[in-house]
Order: C-alpha cells, then structure tokens, then sequence
C-alpha cells in the first residue's frame, strides 16, 4: 500500500500532470482539499472509489485515514493544490506515515506563480534586468515566517519577489518595499490564476493599494514585485545569437578544443 501525494496544479482541472491523473484514476481511495481545487478533477476517480474532502479535517484524521486504508491494503492518492515542494503541508504527513512505516510517492504539480505567470504573458526573468525569483509569504496564523526571512531583506536584493498568501498585507507589503524598489516599481497582482475567473490587477507600488480597493480579492491571490515586470528595452539573452557557439551549433568542437588547450597552457 502506499500513499500517493499528487500536486493537482493552480486550478484548471487540465493543468494536473499526465502521472499525477493515471495515479488518480486507479487509486481506490482520494483524499482531497475540496475548498482550494476543482471539484473535476475527481472525475478521473474510480467510480467506487472513496472520495474524502479534507476541507475540515485535523490532521489526526487525516493521518487515520492513512492507517486505515493501509490496513485494507488500498493505496490512496492525496490531492494538494499547486506543487508539493511549497506551502503543501506534505511535510508533516510524511513524517507520520514514516512514524507508521507506511509507503509514499510524490507527484510535482504546476505551481501557482508558474500558472501567474502565463496568465501576465510573462517571462519572470529578463536578461540583464531581473534573473532571480523569490517565492515567499509573510507570517500568518497558520504558520510563522523563520527570522531573517523578511521582505526587507529579500527586497535588498531587489530580485523579482512571488508572495503567496499576502494579499490581505498589501498596505506592510507596499511600506516596506517602496524604500527599496522605489515607487515607480511594476507590480501585478494574479487572483486565482487559471481558474474561470482569473483576474489581473496591475500598477506600481504608489498605486496598487488604490486599484486593489476598486477591485477587492481577499484569497487565492499572488502578488508580484519586480522591475522585470515592467522591463521592455532590454538586451537579448545570448543563448540565440547567431555568434554564439553552444553545443549542437557548427563550430562547437572547435570552441571547445580551443578552449581545452588555453587550459593546459
């Protein structure tokens, strides 16, 4: 028996890996986080398959869920919306199924700021302008953020900032990064990327307080910050300029044996 953790994706119901859907349609029991994902994806189910929602479950009864069917030899395929390398709550799971010797795998999934992404039409790294991405959050109920890892401090690097689970700190998000970027930084904001009824707002961190309150979202939002954003007159990457020798173009070996011998000089 073994417990299959599944990144079900941002929320389109087709964004779920081909893997992640075949382990779905033969596994004979689900758990699922019904209140952050579409309920189709449960239609690549088995029809007798036991369908359990852990909207409003403690994690004791998820974990008894998991002792359950390993004891009626049933593996079960567990549902996490985005990817299960961020923010998934898989960690703690995992260490209660080994607490149990009970076996599992994990699926990647299309995480929420890729799916942000392609709905901004945008490439997050720009050559020459921005070629780093933090994903972070800030602290909530759920969970403190670690000391160190602040919005000022990743601000300092002036990468491209993702912040998850923040759009109700916009006004602390806006305060402490305007220092840092200046006022005039592009910001976008994603509600429910991929979902029917994404959203975009888009502004600067002098106006996106205002054009958030004209147009509200208090969940499944990710915000963006980041001059990358807005970058248009940039310079071309390298990688396909018609000089550039890389492997696969003519001339290759020739490069690379040049550059073999001006080593050993």
């Amino acid at each position: 028996m073994t417990v299959h953790f599944i990144g079900a994706g941002p929320g389109a119901a087709d964004l779920i890996t081909v893997r992640g859907r075949d382990i779905l349609a033969r596994a004979p029991v689900c758990l699922y986080a019904g209140s952050i994902m579409p309920k189709e994806l449960l239609d690549w189910c088995p029809k007798d398959a036991r369908i359990v929602d852990t909207g409003s479950l403690s994690l004791d009864e998820i974990e008894a869920e998991y002792v359950a069917a390993h004891k009626a030899g049933k593996d079960v395929a567990r549902l996490h919306s985005g990817d299960l390398s961020v923010w998934s709550a898989v960690a703690e799971q995992i260490r209660r199924l080994e607490k149990h010797g009970i076996d599992y795998t994990l699926t990647p999934g299309v995480p929420s700021f890729a799916a942000a992404a392609a709905a901004l039409k945008r490439e997050l790294t720009i050559p020459e302008v921005a070629q780093s991405l933090v994903l972070t959050r800030v602290s909530g109920r759920a969970s403190k953020m670690p000391e160190g890892e602040t919005l000022k401090a990743f601000g300092a690097t002036g990468a491209t900032l993702a912040i998850h689970l923040a759009i109700h700190a916009l006004e602390k998000i806006v305060e402490e990064l305007t220092p840092l970027y200046g006022a005039d930084c592009p910001v976008a904001i994603v509600v429910r990327a991929s979902w029917p009824e994404e959203r975009i707002i888009r502004g600067t961190l002098a106006d996106i307080e205002a054009k958030l309150a004209e147009e509200p979202a208090e969940r499944t939002a990710l915000i963006f910050i980041g001059k990358g954003l807005g970058a248009s007159d940039f310079v071309e990457s390298q990688l396909y300029n018609a000089d550039y020798v890389r492997r696969f173009r003519p001339g290759w070996d020739q490069f690379s044996k040049d550059h073999a011998d001006k080593g050993s000089e």
